[in-house]
């Protein structure tokens, strides 16, 4: 039981990136979707009706850069996939959708890490 404990506070901390290269990992090597394994690991832990309320899908809202621009740039490119000039039209044209779609878990990490670079963001 220890062991799983450990295991879950390891992907409970592992960052956005990390999180990107072992959905890539589940999907090319053992053929699962990281969207069905999120929707199965989600299932389960909520409680019976409340699961069919509850929203699994998130948008990651650009509100704002704030004051460090490129810092947010930068983040957004490597966060998105997107080339420097694609994650410069995303920050300047914001309020704009970094990703859609995502889950929860994933949507609060990258919210956390744009806010940390000082950008404002919204969950919808």
């Amino acid at each position: 039981m220890a062991d799983l404990k450990d295991f879950a506070e390891q992907l409970v901390n592992l960052t956005v990136k990390e999180v990107n290269e072992l959905a890539t990992i589940l999907k090319e090597e053992y053929g699962i979707e990281p969207a069905a394994a999120a929707v199965a690991m989600a299932g389960p832990a909520a409680g019976g009706g409340e699961a069919a309320e509850e929203q699994s899908e998130f948008d990651v809202i650009l509100k704002a850069p704030g004051g460090a621009k490129l810092a947010v740039v930068k983040l957004v490119k490597e966060l998105t996939g997107a080339g420097l000039k694609d994650a410069k039209e995303l920050v300047d044209n914001a309020p704009s959708p970094i990703k859609e779609g995502v889950s929860k878990d994933e949507a609060e990490a990258l919210k956390a890490q744009l806010e940390e670079a000082g950008a404002e963001v919204e969950l919808k």
